[in-house]
């Protein structure tokens, strides 16, 4: 017989630690033998109890290497001149990748053939083999990274006073049958790669940029940061109507939490770009990444039709009580602009999902803050002042749209610190633009008629 290495020929003379690696590699490519006995140039030296090295490959085996790789081993002893050898006939495996318990499911851990050697695989090639292993379901991929934690989700469901432990977490697929965190695993850790972006700019154009944010971590966490994010700038106009104050948030409550559950819901996750949120004077554009699924239309999505491409997913939200069923997002978007002349818009392209909310306050305050800043400023000019600061004209504009305005709004307005906003109120007040009413805690200002 004669014996030489190839892609699918490997040849030990005794039991190694290496061994385990080209398994791996075999499992990981097309198959091959693994022959115990003979040496590298082929001469067959044998074993001196066949029985035992098999078991001691098979226990090596069965310890080291994830997933399961045993049934896919098969071994005989052969004799060459009165001397044996192993022969383990290891087949392509179906849970790939395969790859070492220790080292995990990256490139250190996971082995591929190459020529005559077994070498590290490559994250490509890893994604590739997860990919024709569980097909093309973002979320129900097996992560590449498997040290996780949870510390976001668990807030979460503790919160909604639902427990979130090992088998719920099986239960909702974040751990699949091989107790391996799946991808839906990762987007509600604390690892989560993917983020949002959000961009505030000045006007209605992207000319001037006001303030730039980047939100990562757990989807969890994600949600409720970029919400509050908004909804600090979604500002409050009051109008008087006889004796009757009627409050107006420049977006209905409803509309912006259903359009960011949307983003993150329906977002396609196999793309690493971020998801994008666009604040404007007049608008608030959410654009997620990948378009919708085929077979659906726009004109479907608008009757309450939904294929969720996140189902997995879209079922953790479900279960946390933040949507009620699915396809109802849309619809509940374009009921909360009912009573109003502007309606929001839908667009949709190859790759990307945009839901446009209009400011339902921007007409009000487009058309009364030229006169009233220009009043103002008259006001400045008689008193032989330089016209207000880019701050102050904000504190006052705040001030006339709300009514009154306190230290802890202009801190939060202008994101400044205590002092600062103190010494943007003093000057105004000095000024004659504002009047102090109430005393310590209870202090406001309001704007001098």
């Amino acid at each position: 017989m004669y014996l030489r290495e190839s892609e699918t020929t490997e040849l030990k003379e005794t039991v190694v630690d290496e061994i385990k690696k080209t398994v791996i590699a075999f499992a990981n490519c097309d198959g091959g033998k693994l022959y115990i006995g003979v040496q590298d140039d082929g001469t067959v030296i044998g074993v001196d109890d066949p029985d035992s090295v098999s078991l001691q490959i098979s226990n090596m085996v069965r310890d080291a290497i994830r997933p399961d790789v045993t049934m896919f081993l098969h071994y005989k002893t052969l004799e060459e001149g009165k001397k044996k050898m192993i022969v383990v006939d290891v087949q392509r495996g179906t849970d790939r990748p395969y790859y070492l318990a220790r080292k995990g499911m990256r490139p250190e851990g996971v082995y591929v053939r190459q020529g005559y050697s077994s070498v590290p695989a490559t994250d490509t090639v890893i994604r590739r083999m997860i990919k024709e292993t569980d097909g093309d379901r973002f979320e129900a991929m097996r992560c590449l990274n498997q040290e996780l934690t949870f510390e976001a989700a668990e807030k979460e469901f503790a919160l909604r006073e639902i427990e979130f432990g090992p088998q719920q977490m099986r239960t909702l697929k974040l751990i699949d049958k091989d107790n391996l965190y799946t991808n839906l695993g990762l987007l509600l850790s604390d690892q989560c790669v993917h983020t949002i972006k959000i961009a505030v700019f000045q006007g209605t154009d992207q000319t001037v940029f006001k303030d730039r944010r980047e939100f990562a971590g757990s989807l969890m966490r994600q949600m409720n940061e970029v919400y509050d994010y908004i909804d600090f700038r979604n500002q409050t106009r009051a109008t008087i109507e006889k004796l009757l104050r009627i409050d107006v948030r420049d977006y209905p409550e409803i509309a912006v939490r259903e359009a960011l559950l949307n983003l993150l819901i329906h977002r396609d996750y196999s793309f690493s770009a971020s998801a994008l949120i666009s604040i404007y004077a007049d608008r608030i554009e959410f654009v997620s990444v990948g378009g919708l699924i085929s077979g659906i239309d726009l004109e479907d999505i608008m009757v309450g039709i939904s294929v969720c491409r996140n189902q997995d997913l879209a079922n953790v939200f479900y279960r946390l009580h933040l949507i009620e069923a699915y396809g109802t997002g849309i619809k509940k978007i374009m009921k909360a602009y009912d009573s109003f002349e502007v309606k929001p818009e839908i667009e949709t392209t190859k790759n990307a999902f945009k839901i446009t909310l209009p400011n339902i306050n921007a007409k009000h305050e487009t058309e009364g803050t030229p006169a009233f800043l220009a009043e103002q400023s008259a006001y400045f000019a008689a008193k032989g002042r330089k016209p207000f600061s880019r701050e102050e004209e904000k504190v006052l504009e705040y001030t006339r749209v709300h009514g009154t305005v306190t230290r802890s709004d202009v801190i939060r307005l202008l994101e400044v610190s205590t002092s600062t906003a103190a010494r943007v109120i003093k000057k105004l007040v000095n000024g004659g633009l504002l009047k102090q009413c109430g005393r310590a805690k209870n202090t406001y200002y309001t704007i001098v008629k």
